[in-house]
């Protein structure tokens, strides 16, 4: 098993610095693109978790903030998006790669699913807080149309008026909802690309084309984008809460919120958020290594199988 997990982590026995920065440049345009695409939508749902009296629905906040203000308003907060996601993106796939050679090293006898959620754990640590800062600007720009415009008045406005605690007053949240959205993910996407090659597709990752493998990338970061979305909305229905400081502490948001509202607040809108933005994400990322002479994301566990079943054929 062993000989199978260095052969298939990452193509090659010992990968380099190189494949390192290729992967964090991937996961940095990847994610910072994304993102800015789908700006409108994420504009909606914030209004809906800060506003969920005013907007209690997608139409009526869409059509609410359409005739109040403008077509613009849809896009306010996209350049701490690019920036902000697109740092986070880079250290959340390029740190997954590195602690995910670290931990198969040290850890040789744990289980893959413990090494998948160790090493994007470690890594969403550090891209949180990487991201927290313009977390902070996005969502107060985008609920708060006079606070400011963008990155270039929303750090020293913000600075100003709450010091250096404002950009971080909402990074344990933060960390509660993308620390196990980006186990889940990240774990999620791993078995289901070694799910397709096994089950579905009956074939080493190798003897297929490229455009098999992006296929099999967009398939295996549909389902891991639509399962940690599920998962994950108590925390970002909390987070928006603490910014916009509708909340001063954790558990007064909670209170505020209900425990229910916690779970179905901007679901719907969510979902639709999260699944298409996590499964270009992958797509963009693997596109990107492909490029570069890398082989896509995700092991397949299961290649010494398909080869005893081929060799049986023959």
């Amino acid at each position: 098993m062993r000989g199978v997990e260095e052969r298939t982590l990452c193509g090659e026995l010992n990968p380099g610095p190189g494949y390192f920065w290729v992967c964090t440049i991937g996961g940095m345009l990847s994610a910072g693109t994304t993102h800015v695409v789908i700006t409108p939508l994420d504009v909606l749902k914030v209004n809906m978790q800060v506003y969920p009296i005013k907007y209690n629905t997608i139409s009526s906040c869409f059509l609410t903030l359409l005739r109040e203000q403008g077509p613009s308003a849809f896009w306010r907060g996209w350049g701490t998006k690019f920036f902000g996601y697109g740092v986070q993106g880079g250290f959340r796939f390029g740190l997954y790669e590195y602690f995910k050679k670290l931990y198969s090293n040290l850890l040789v006898d744990y289980n893959r699913s413990f090494i998948f959620f160790a090493s994007s754990a470690s890594a969403e640590v550090l891209a949180n807080v990487a991201l927290c800062p313009f977390e902070a600007i996005k969502v107060r720009v985008q609920a708060q149309p006079h606070f400011a415009k963008g990155l270039l008045d929303g750090f020293p406005k913000l600075y100003a008026s709450e010091g250096l605690y404002g950009f971080y007053r909402g990074l344990v949240p933060l960390w509660g909802r993308n620390l196990p959205f980006s186990m889940i993910m990240f774990s999620s996407f791993e078995h289901s690309v070694d799910f397709l090659y096994r089950n579905v597709i009956r074939r080493r990752k190798e003897d297929c084309s490229t455009v098999q493998q992006l296929g099999v990338t967009c398939l295996a970061g549909c389902a891991a984008g639509s399962v940690a979305s599920l998962i994950t909305n108590p925390a970002d229905n909390i987070v928006a809460s603490l910014y916009n400081r509708k909340a001063d502490s954790l558990l007064l948001a909670v209170k505020k919120i209900g425990l229910l509202n916690l779970f179905t607040r901007s679901l719907p809108i969510r979902i639709i958020l999260v699944g298409p933005v996590v499964t270009l994400q992958w797509l963009f990322y693997d596109t990107i290594k492909v490029l570069s002479g890398l082989p896509t994301s995700g092991e397949v566990l299961a290649d010494e199988e398909l080869d005893k079943e081929v060799n049986e054929k023959v």
